[in-house]
C-alpha cells in the first residue's frame, strides 16, 4: 500500500451496501487514509468533523437518503454520573485499568473472540482471525493506546495481572479521548462493563484536562445505540456544528 502523504487528504466514496443498523436502509461512506507524520493532526481534525478511525482509515457516513448517524461526544468536565452509574462504579471498584501501547496479545484476542461470538455472531467482524485482530490494534499512525481492565488481585497495582475482563482501543487526541473499539467478557454481564469503560474514560479525560470523550455514532432508531445518550451532558454534531443534546423528558429519569 502507498503510504506517501499528499499535500491534502484524498477522499473516496464507497459503493452502497446494506445498513448494519437500520433494516431496509443502505449506507455509503466517505473515507481517507491516515498515514504519515501528519496523521495524528488529521485524525484530530477529522474526528472533530464527525469521522471515525478504523486502522489507518478515517470514515464517516455519506448516505444519500438518511441522516440517522450522529457523532456524539461527552462533555467530560461537566459530566455528573446518575445513580445507576454510581452503582456501576461501586460494583466495579475491584477493577484496575492498565494503559499500554497498541500491541495485541493472545489474551486480548481470546477475550475479543468470546465477545464477538456472544454479541456479534452475524456482524461484519464475526470471522476475524488473530491476524485480523492484530492489524486492528497495530495498524495506526496516531497516538493509540490499549486499556486493559483486570480484576484486582491482592497486592496488585500498575503491574496487576488479574483476570482480563475488558479492553478498550483508544485514541489520545488534542481535545479528548476517542473510544475506537471496546469489548468485554460476556460472562460478567452483570458488571455492565461497557458502561464502566465509558465512565472510566470520562474520569481519565478529566484527569488529563481533556474536555471530550468521543463515542462514535448514535444511530437514531437503533435500540442498540441508545445507551450512548445516557451520558449527559453531551454534544451532537449537526449541520450547524456541535450542539448540546437535550434528551427527551421520558429518557432522562435515573434508574
Amino acid at each position: 500500500m502507498n503510504t506517501q502523504t499528499a499535500p491534502s487528504p484524498q477522499f473516496y466514496l464507497t459503493a452502497p451496501a446494506a445498513c448494519p443498523y437500520l433494516p431496509g436502509e443502505t449506507e455509503r461512506k466517505v473515507f481517507t487514509h491516515l498515514v504519515g507524520p501528519r496523521a495524528a493532526d488529521m485524525n484530530d481534525l477529522l474526528t472533530q468533523g464527525g469521522f471515525r478511525r478504523s486502522q489507518n482509515i478515517a470514515y464517516r457516513p455519506a448516505c444519500e437518503a438518511c441522516r440517522a448517524c450522529v457523532s456524539v461526544r461527552i462533555l467530560a468536565h461537566e459530566f455528573q454520573p446518575a445513580r445507576s452509574m454510581r452503582r456501576n462504579m461501586a460494583m466495579n471498584a475491584d477493577l484496575v485499568g492498565i494503559e499500554t501501547a497498541a500491541r495485541p496479545s493472545a489474551e486480548q484476542f481470546s477475550l475479543f473472540r468470546a465477545y464477538l461470538d456472544d454479541r456479534h455472531q452475524k456482524g461484519g467482524m464475526s470471522d476475524m482471525s488473530s491476524l485480523d485482530y492484530a492489524v486492528m490494534v497495530e495498524d495506526t499512525h496516531v497516538n493509540t493506546r490499549v486499556i486493559e481492565y483486570r480484576i484486582r488481585t491482592e497486592g496488585s497495582g500498575i503491574g496487576a495481572k488479574g483476570e482480563l475482563v475488558a479492553c478498550a482501543l483508544t485514541d489520545l487526541m488534542g481535545d479528548g479521548l476517542s473510544m475506537v473499539y471496546s469489548f468485554f467478557n460476556p460472562a460478567h454481564e452483570r458488571r455492565s462493563l461497557g458502561t464502566f469503560m465509558i465512565l472510566d474514560h470520562i474520569r481519565r479525560a478529566r484527569a488529563m484536562g481533556l474536555p471530550h470523550v468521543y463515542l462514535g455514532y448514535w444511530v437514531k432508531g437503533s435500540r442498540k445505540m441508545d445507551y450512548k445518550t445516557r451520558f449527559q451532558p453531551q454534544e451532537h454534531l449537526l449541520a450547524t456544528g456541535w450542539e448540546l443534546y437535550h434528551p427527551p423528558a421520558d429518557s432522562a429519569a435515573d434508574s
